[in-house]
């Protein structure tokens, strides 16, 4: 067993015995930390294996979280077959997405901006969608914390830390076979020398076409928790771009194209921002944006002097990167 392989063990062990030991209020802490590790798992596919720079994730997200969320409430489909209703409504949304942008030679700065608008689009129209609610709101029904409710992912912290953690570890399993298969290889070529790719015969927009779809499907997941989480969706809250500025910072942070990288990026944005507001909540002050003023200088300084992010940082300097990985 490789060093980096004893690591990891050990953190999953610690990871599975963490509700033992936190209160409700560090738990929730954690809960967010293994969000924000998915969904930036998610996003780094798309961008940080392929080169595909999405700033409208929460497209995905919010389309997941209506989906499963519409369906239980109007229909009492269960959440794990909601999943399945929201990762095809998503892979539906992304294929058309990304259709539209490569099969028009739509790339960089203008396919992020047209997923920008994509968002900004689904944001207007649930704004105006009367069967979720509109802008007023679409809300899930609660029930009693105490009991566990497993079918209908109805319960206390503790079950949604365990789905979370459950999520986080499969993104980041398939995240590690991507990167170490062929999908990840052509995925790499792309994202590397997209012409030279095209030149080695590798089918671009083909592949292109699948790190989207699977990008938009794995977020579709991070849609169906946050709405059986929180238990209420509006349009202006989901689908902003505040909200997919959010899921981006993570693996910018951490590492862009490792698997590291959104874990450790999520944990050190989260820790951060929960830190300065307990303390100036302590101190009795209350400052407007003080989230989007700390994720701001923690990104400007991660820029200036890790600009491949934190983990490779300290991968090398612990011995985790192999040669042939890259920083994973």
């Amino acid at each position: 067993m490789t060093r980096s392989h004893l690591a990891l063990a050990v953190l999953a062990v610690v990871l599975l015995a963490l509700p033992l030991a936190l209160d409700r209020y560090l738990l929730s802490v954690m809960i967010l930390i293994l969000y924000f590790a998915f969904v930036g798992q998610a996003w780094n596919v798309m961008m940080g294996f392929c080169g595909q720079l999405s700033l409208g994730h929460a497209l995905f997200v919010g389309l997941g979280a209506y989906t499963a969320a519409a369906l239980y409430q109007h229909f009492g489909i269960i959440p794990w077959v909601g999943m399945v209703a929201a990762v095809a409504v998503c892979v539906a949304a992304a294929s058309f997405m990304g259709w539209l942008a490569f099969r028009f030679g739509i790339g960089g700065t203008y396919f992020a901006l047209l997923t920008i608008a994509f968002a900004e689009f689904t944001r207007i129209g649930f704004d105006h969608f009367g069967w979720v609610g509109g802008s007023g709101g679409f809300f899930l029904k609660v029930i009693q914390q105490d009991r566990v409710d497993l079918v209908n992912l109805r319960g206390n912290p503790v079950l949604f830390y365990y789905f979370a953690l459950a999520l986080a570890a499969l993104a980041f399993l398939l995240s590690a076979w991507l990167l170490r298969g062929r999908l990840g290889f052509y995925f790499r070529a792309i994202r590397d020398n997209e012409e030279g790719a095209r030149a080695a015969g590798v089918d671009v927009f083909r592949y292109k076409m699948y790190a989207v779809q699977i990008s938009a499907g794995m977020t579709a997941l991070a849609g169906v928790f946050f709405a059986f989480y929180y238990n209420n969706l509006f349009p202006e809250q989901i689908f902003h771009i505040s909200r997919s500025i959010e899921i981006i910072l993570a693996p910018i942070i951490g590492g862009i194209g490792t698997l590291f990288g959104p874990v450790l990026g999520a944990a050190v944005l989260t820790v951060l921002s929960e830190g300065i507001n307990q303390a100036l909540s302590m101190a009795g002050h209350e400052i407007p944006g003080v989230k989007q003023i700390l994720y701001g200088i923690a990104l400007g300084a991660a820029i200036m002097f890790m600009p491949n992010g934190i983990w490779p940082v300290i991968a090398r300097r612990l011995g985790f990167a192999r040669r042939g990985d890259g920083d994973a």
